[in-house]
């Protein structure tokens, strides 16, 4: 049976709620925290504030504690116009942040001041929830990216970063060594095929056939131009484990130098 408000709030009439209810740990990065809100709201299309004429922000809940009180206060925060907007949903007492969070979204969105993120009638996604995921997909500073890159500096490589090996060929590598004339991409799974774990879609599943054989195809055609103009490539999965593949490309560009 599901404590009515009234009576959850006696909880913490005497005792101060502990840290674990409302605060977040020490240390937790930005994906950490995006990741956090997108479980608690249901998925990140559910995230959404609708800020009128078509368009939405993508919002947040920050639980706050008011000693005096004892109470935990949920507040739903975004920005908008380049200003930080923010409302205020409710109380929430449960005594873990997790279920906090999920509190709050919940009554946020039956008070109608979140909702689910509505698809375009143009965009190619099947879904809120597949929309939402194409929009967060990031083109550089992915996490595969950032930790192959820190295992290559470790190594004492030194790089640029999202730059056109070739500045007149519209392709951009997220790793180059310009010197040793080596071109790094890290590929995604799902977007590039890997035969390892791509799934195929199963909505619109001719559509997305397509896509991802359009985009192995340009892979493709970015190999064999650059090689045509005395560039070694060299392609990393997202899942392989970023210092194997810090030893093959060090290898790579250390042979093209003409190092041992």
């Amino acid at each position: 049976m599901t404590e009515a408000p009234s009576d959850r709030q006696r909880r913490w009439n005497n005792q101060m709620p502990p840290d674990r209810a409302w605060k977040s740990r020490p240390g937790v990065n930005k994906a950490s925290r995006v990741a956090e809100q997108d479980r608690a709201a249901g998925g990140r299309h559910a995230r959404a504030v609708d800020i009128g004429d078509g368009r939405y922000a993508r919002a947040s809940i920050a639980l706050r504690l008011y000693r005096s009180t004892r109470r935990i206060r949920a507040y739903l925060r975004w920005s908008q116009d380049g200003d930080t907007r923010e409302k205020y949903v409710g109380e929430v007492d449960a005594a873990t942040r997790a279920v906090n969070l999920a509190l709050a979204w919940s009554m946020a969105h039956a008070a109608g001041q979140a909702t689910d993120e509505v698809v375009p009638p143009e965009s190619q996604a099947s879904s809120p929830a597949t929309r939402a995921v194409m929009v967060a997909n990031k083109g550089r500073d992915t996490k595969p990216e950032l930790l192959l890159r820190s295992a290559l500096h470790r190594k004492g490589l030194r790089y640029r970063v999202s730059v056109r090996p070739v500045h007149k060929l519209r392709r951009t590598a997220d790793v180059v060594f310009t010197k040793a004339r080596v071109a790094v991409f890290v590929d995604g799974c799902y977007w590039h095929g890997c035969p390892e774990h791509h799934r195929p879609a199963t909505k619109r599943a001719e559509f997305w056939q397509e896509k991802i054989a359009g985009n192995r195809a340009r892979d493709a055609d970015t190999n064999a131009s650059l090689n045509a103009q005395g560039w070694a490539v060299v392609r990393v999965w997202e899942h392989e484990d970023p210092e194997a593949a810090a030893d093959r490309i060090s290898g790579i560009v250390r042979s093209r130098l003409g190092e041992s």
